[in-house]
């Protein structure tokens, strides 16, 4: 029998994080994003080749970093122009805890004028996390019109 091209449990589009220290990544997603491990592949020298963590009902693959592969990560690289997106039952304990945990706010969580309820975190690996709960279902045209009332402070924080 011919295997599945998506293997069970996972999705078109998976992120894939280049960690300077995976095995602490993994331990922060645990108490920070309640993850949960779902394997990994150390190398012979203790680097993780491939691990891969539960969150929600998506999975997330991580490595560390191995600049002789080219394998960077974004505290290496000065930063990341990537945002993952999550959606979470109550996102006000959720950045909570991940605050908790060592997560920094870099937009704190807020009513939208999308419907969400949002915000922004970095991890302590340099990775940016955006976090909603959807609130409230927005007509595109409810959307535009919030949009060209907004004012250019809050335009470059949405």
């Amino acid at each position: 029998m011919k295997p599945k091209a998506i293997p069970q449990g996972m999705h078109s589009v998976t992120p894939h994080l280049i960690c300077a220290g995976a095995a602490n990544a993994i331990e922060f997603y645990k108490k920070a994003f309640g993850a949960t491990e779902k394997g990994r592949l150390p190398a012979p020298d203790g680097r993780i080749m491939h691990a891969a963590i539960g969150i929600g009902d998506s999975t997330v693959m991580l490595v560390d970093e191995m600049p002789e592969w080219g394998a960077l990560g974004p505290k290496a690289l000065k930063g990341s122009p990537v945002t993952i997106h999550l959606y979470v039952d109550d996102v006000d304990a959720f950045v909570a805890r991940a605050v908790k945990a060592g997560a920094k706010i870099t937009m704190p969580v807020e009513d939208q004028f999308w419907g969400d309820r949002y915000g922004k975190i970095e991890d302590p690996f340099g990775h940016h996390w955006s976090v909603a709960t959807h609130l409230r279902d927005v007509s595109p045209d409810e959307m535009q019109k919030a949009m060209r009332q907004m004012k250019p402070t809050q335009k470059a924080s949405a």
